[in-house]
């Protein structure tokens, strides 16, 4: 027994010096959970995304590109545009930079979030070019979705005010470990969980007009394609309670059970353990992203999709109807004590910003 149980402490040592084991590991993994008469369902919704869904992509040439927002290096002027820019990001205090750092580095994890829509029972793309409407769909989101990582990473490597080296690592940390999923894992599920996450994706309206840079300004221009996902998920939501709001409205209130999980959940700057936990907090301090935020964007969707209006529901059906459409108000009484301990929080170095410190 003795030689067993060293055996087994030797080998965790020789997992731990592993010098790519992801910095966060997900030992309670989800599969595919999806049963075939729900995988028809979405089969049998190709020709309706076709002509719902994706008729809201932008063809690539009327897309705006990070270039168009940043000085133009093959100008006479470039190095002018350069000075300016960084003489107006000295304007931006430490806090919203922590943020900027944040949100930049949650969209450069994009390869994680196409990694684990393909994972998707009834929506993935099987062959890498599959010419299903999902899949597309799937394909152009990311393609679309990779300019605001581009955008974000020039411009704060431009203004000088970061340190690269530290925010390069994290998001090399972060793609390598991945995104723990620990909802029902369908596809249903993933669409209502997108509508969730709009905001801190991209918009972000506690951030100050006086941080109005030329650039700064521009950055706004991510918006409408935020709207455009929003219109896309509440769309496929909305026609999946039409089809099964059963099966629909028990995904919606299992999901917000276990909460919704953040792309930026594992971030890791190679030194601070709890930096997502940091990160958030700075945010709901700030008002970027608070939890009332969170609850105006339940009641949006428990409005939009009339699930109070639901009928012929099973009894967990019933239970999981009433559970949702009371979620928003708890959550906002949540949000009066967590506004409470905010007042006493301390203030912490980030690696981001070359140690300065931040309150919490």
């Amino acid at each position: 027994m003795v030689y067993c149980s060293s055996s087994l402490a030797s080998r965790e040592v020789e997992n731990l010096k592993k010098p790519f084991m992801a910095p966060r590991e997900v030992h309670v993994q989800v599969t595919h959970s999806l049963p075939p008469e729900k995988i028809e369902i979405f089969k049998s919704l190709e020709d309706w995304a076709e002509k719902n869904i994706l008729t809201l992509l932008k063809p690539v040439e009327k897309c705006w590109q990070p270039q168009d927002f940043l000085p133009d290096p093959a100008s006479d002027g470039f190095h002018e545009q350069v000075k300016e820019l960084r003489e107006r990001a000295n304007e931006i205090p430490d806090d919203y930079f922590v943020i900027l750092v944040g949100d930049m580095i949650t969209e450069e994890a994009l390869p994680t979030y196409q990694t684990m829509l393909n994972s998707l029972d009834g929506t993935r793309d099987e062959t890498g070019a599959s010419l299903t409407s999902w899949a597309i769909w799937t394909r152009a989101w990311t393609a679309e979705e990779n300019r605001h990582g581009d955008l974000l990473n020039k411009y704060l490597h431009l203004s000088g005010r970061v340190d690269m080296g530290q925010i390069e690592k994290t998001i090399q940390y972060m793609i390598g470990s991945g995104m723990r999923i620990i909802l029902i894992w369908d596809s249903s599920t993933h669409h209502s969980k997108n509508g969730q996450l709009l905001s801190p994706m991209g918009i972000q309206p506690g951030l100050p007009r006086s941080m109005g840079t030329l650039s700064w300004l521009k950055f706004v221009v991510t918006l409408p394609q935020m709207k455009s996902d929003m219109r896309a998920y509440t769309k496929i939501v909305e026609k999946l309670f039409e089809i099964d709001p059963d099966g629909t409205v028990l995904a919606f209130a299992d999901m917000m059970r276990k909460k919704i999980t953040m792309p930026a959940e594992f971030i890791y700057d190679g030194r601070e353990d709890n930096l997502f936990d940091h990160f958030s907090a700075v945010a709901q301090r700030l008002g970027v992203y608070t939890a009332k935020d969170y609850a105006d964007i339940v009641e949006f969707l428990v409005d939009r999709w009339k699930v109070k209006d639901l009928t012929g529901l099973s009894a967990d059906g019933r239970k999981a109807q009433v559970y949702v459409c009371r979620l928003a108000p708890r959550i906002r009484r949540l949000e009066e004590r967590a506004q409470e301990r905010a007042k006493q929080a301390p203030r912490i170095p980030f690696s981001w910003i070359f140690d300065r410190q931040v309150q919490l």
